[in-house]
């Protein structure tokens, strides 16, 4: 159905592969507007658990297509405006959805790229990984992306590589938070696969719930107002038929009704 990207499912196991490895895998309105879809379609496919983001060849992805972009710099305001709001409309759709992402890195991820591990909720790379915010040296800022690496690696961070576009490599990526782990290339996909493991032991409503949760606290201060919100949070969850399985599992010593379903 995609002509950029391969959807390859294994079981409750979604793998989006972006497929334009003589390009390094770097976006055009094309890629953008296929990944889009591909992740509304997938999180709402209830079969699917687990999201995998990953990059066919050498490389993640390089970020923008460099035609792209130059095509973008020779349109008006309008028409730049248009191919922005898709990016970061694919960006949050990523970043938003209900399942549990991974970002599965083996190579360069610049620009766009990093913005895309970072959009996901969980990232590993390959020690051969690394990363930029090149954007200042094509006269440009990374804007769209800057929502999700400003939660992964913080401001004071983003001060630096925003401006420098410093390259960072997968241990320096780990060091500041831009990536979870960083294992040897041999070692990548078995850390990945495990991984997914055990995210396929917790329920898949208390996963997304734990999502929202995040967003809706992360920075704010603890006053009367959260503490209440995360009360009536965990006690709508409390009473939602996946807790009652995943409480009486848990006493009766057995695997919930959603573990190999």
């Amino acid at each position: 159905m995609f002509m950029t990207l391969e959807i390859e499912l294994d079981g409750p196991v979604a793998t989006i592969w972006m497929n334009r490895p003589e390009l390094h895998n770097a976006f055009d309105e094309n890629l953008i507007a296929e990944l889009t879809a591909a992740c509304i379609a997938l999180d709402e496919d209830d079969d699917i658990r687990v999201v995998v983001l990953a990059g066919r060849g050498k490389s993640f992805s390089a970020g923008g297509d460099l035609n792209w972009m130059k095509r973008a710099a020779n349109n008006g305001i309008d028409e730049n405006l248009d191919d922005a709001r898709a990016l970061a409309r694919m960006l949050r759709t990523l970043a938003e959805m209900g399942k549990p992402t991974i970002a599965r890195v083996q190579g360069a991820a610049l620009g766009g790229g990093m913005g895309l591990a970072a959009a996901c909720d969980i990232a590993v790379a390959s020690t051969k990984a690394f990363f930029a915010t090149s954007e200042v040296k094509f006269g440009i800022m990374p804007s769209a992306i800057s929502p999700y690496v400003l939660r992964a690696i913080g401001a004071r961070q983003a001060y630096r590589y925003f401006q420098s576009a410093e390259r960072i490599d997968a241990a320096r990526a780990r060091e500041i938070g831009l990536v979870h782990e960083a294992v040897e290339a041999e070692q990548l996909d078995a850390r990945v696969k495990e991984i997914v493991g055990a995210l396929l032991q917790g329920g898949p409503l208390s996963q997304a719930a734990a999502k929202q949760l995040i967003r809706a606290v992360n920075h704010q201060p603890v006053n009367d107002t959260l503490v209440e919100d995360t009360a009536h949070r965990i006690a709508h969850l409390r009473a939602t038929p996946e807790a009652r399985e995943g409480i009486a599992a848990f006493l009766e010593k057995r695997s919930p009704a959603w573990i190999g379903a």
